[in-house]
């Protein structure tokens, strides 16, 4: 399904990171939650505007992805059937690169779950 260490782009990781500093949400908790943000949206990603993958933060699927592990994998499965682990994890991170941008400017959690 997904390759075992995955990664975002720089950016992806960057407001992540600030929506840590701002809320305590830690980064793979926040990626989940844009990532089924994102899915909600209709959102679909397409091979030509994929970005480079070149955040540093490489983390194995199990930490990024935790219990929703399967949910996630099967989602991706259903949403793009033809393509191979490498293509399904860059379809993941613009998910939450998508995701994300509903989420970045909330400086607490109460305004994140009144969003939600």
């Amino acid at each position: 399904m997904l390759p075992n260490r995955m990664n975002l782009n720089r950016t992806t990781e960057e407001q992540l990171k600030k929506l840590k500093q701002f809320t305590g949400i830690s980064p793979n908790v926040s990626s989940r939650i844009a990532f089924y943000r994102s899915i909600e949206s209709d959102f679909r990603y397409s091979a030509t505007s994929a970005k480079k993958l070149d955040g540093s933060l490489v983390l194995d699927k199990v930490t990024w992805l935790g219990d929703t592990q399967l949910v996630t994998e099967l989602t991706l499965k259903l949403a793009y059937p033809d393509f191979n682990e490498r293509e399904k994890m860059a379809a993941w991170a613009a998910h939450v690169e998508d995701g994300i941008a509903s989420l970045r400017n909330h400086k607490n959690i109460a305004s994140i779950t009144n969003a939600l």
